[in-house]
């Protein structure tokens, strides 16, 4: 096959910096997955499923279903090796529309997460100032209510001042921005440590008992529809490809490598960033789930804090830092992967060609990370009610990519058989088949009506303008380009 528009332009040098190695490649991978969601929504996880140990249940098996997707950007990735390679990848084995498509949903499900983790900052800041006596006062400013949520002031400052250092480190290029991800990731597991050395000392393997039971007093009134103990995993396991997303940032930054990177332990990357996720969000569960009756805990509306406010005030400060400071991770790890399948689909011409630039000074994307900031830069003023239809509508795009993956993995194997592969799925052509089925499973739980996954109408509006969206800048492109 004759060498595509993008290897052609690695092959003749890119101008990208190539200095990621094997270890920022995981914290990239290990910090867009685990960000505050785990102290947010901990207890709705527990609510919605019955108890700590369905939910349990459902994260493990959660990671069991899209490692061999994990796998299958593996091999794909050390093959192939640029940035944005789904696009390539797609393009090359159907076609143009289809990898456009494949790009762009992708695109769907990384980018609103640099404004949803914005909106989760100020979210978690605005609840915390407003039950903490002594930081009440930095919630008396209100701007305005939108969507039924109010926006406050310095909440919003504070979240603002957040993406700002996100957005500067990714115009200084992805060095400076894996520097921020390993950080995080250290202040991460220093959160995940802290909840467990807590839950030894204080807690109980009984308060996490019985194995389920349905709860009508939670926060906000929120009750689990499930009646049994495998329906309520079941509830959690449709939610936990949105909480797992965030491993397919780091085939989105292949091409910024090191020199003389090994290939084939890159492949296993990002099945370890979920496999090093599911240990954290099982740690996670069970600590804060047998600190204390978790019939009592989901009664907070921020339960991991507002409990640990009552056992020990410094505990409680640390872990508000640590809560505070994950955002950070995905918006910086998602910033960076999608403004690298923005350059990817400009250099395919999918999108005007100016995505394509390179800044010859810190090799990273122009036109594309300014696109990126300002989309991160809104995040904080769009209200907390914003959270749930990003979180469906991303979580849809990232697994319809994640299963063309799948698809386009074994495809390959059949139509490029010389095609060198350092790494290769482990269980060959049958574990393929179980990351495509995985990748079926799920967007047959989004897209059934009766599912209790189903999107809604308005995610629905917003999944089909966005794809028309997409497909009006497509074929003006395709139509500028065909002028020159």
């Amino acid at each position: 096959m004759a060498s595509s528009t993008s290897e052609q332009s690695v092959a003749q040098g890119s101008g990208m910096k190539k200095e990621l190695s094997l270890f920022n490649f995981f914290t990239i991978g290990f910090g867009a997955i685990i960000g505050t969601g785990w102290v947010l929504l901990v207890g709705d996880w527990m609510v919605l499923g019955g108890g700590p140990i369905p939910a349990m249940i459902a994260f493990a098996l959660g990671a069991v279903f899209l490692v061999p997707i994990g796998m299958c950007f593996g091999e794909l990735t050390a093959a192939i090796p640029i940035s944005g390679g789904i696009i390539e990848y797609v393009d090359r084995t159907f076609g143009r529309k289809m990898g456009f498509l494949t790009g762009w949903m992708l695109l769907l499900g990384n980018a609103p997460l640099c404004p949803w983790e914005a909106i989760a900052i100020s979210k978690l800041l605005t609840d915390r100032f407003a039950k903490f006596p002594v930081l009440s006062w930095l919630t008396d400013v209100k701007l305005y209510t939108i969507l039924g949520a109010d926006v406050y002031l310095w909440p919003t400052v504070i979240a603002l001042g957040f993406a700002v250092l996100v957005v500067y480190l990714n115009f200084h290029g992805a060095g400076a921005a894996a520097k921020l991800s390993s950080f995080l990731t250290k202040a991460l597991l220093a959160g995940m440590i802290l909840a467990m050395v807590i839950s030894f000392m204080t807690g109980s393997p009984s308060n996490g008992m019985p194995l389920f039971s349905q709860v009508a007093d939670a926060a906000g009134g929120k009750s689990t529809d499930a009646t049994s103990l495998l329906a309520g995993v079941m509830a959690v396991l449709v939610l936990t490809p949105f909480f797992y997303a965030g491993f397919d940032t780091i085939p989105q930054q292949a091409e910024e490598a090191s020199e003389g990177i090994d290939w084939k332990k890159f492949g296993i990357i990002p099945a370890l960033a979920l496999i090093a996720s599911g240990i954290f969000y099982l740690i996670c569960i069970y600590s804060f789930g047998t600190l204390i009756d978790w019939h009592e805990f989901v009664k907070s509306s921020v339960p991991a804090l507002a409990v640990l406010e009552r056992i020990n005030i410094f505990f409680y400060i640390a872990m508000l830092i640590i809560a505070t400071l994950g955002p950070l991770g995905p918006m910086n790890s998602f910033y960076g992967a999608s403004s690298r399948l923005l350059l990817a689909l400009g250099r395919k011409k999918m999108v005007p060609s100016a995505f394509a630039e390179i800044d010859p000074n810190s090799g990273a994307p122009k036109v594309a990370n300014i696109v990126l900031a300002v989309l991160t830069l809104v995040g904080p003023f769009l209200g907390g009610n914003m959270l749930l239809p990003l979180t469906a509508v991303a979580a849809l795009g990232f697994i319809f990519a994640c299963t063309m993956a799948g698809i386009v993995c074994w495809r390959l194997r059949q139509t490029e058989p010389e095609l060198p592969r350092p790494y290769k799925v482990n269980g060959g052509y049958l574990g393929i088949g179980a990351a495509i089925l995985a990748g079926l499973i799920v967007i047959g739980l989004m897209v059934v009506p009766f599912s209790p996954a189903a999107l809604k109408p308005i995610e629905w509006i917003i999944t089909v303008a966005w794809i028309v969206i997409g497909f009006a800048i497509f074929f003006a492109s395709q139509s500028m380009n065909s002028k020159k």
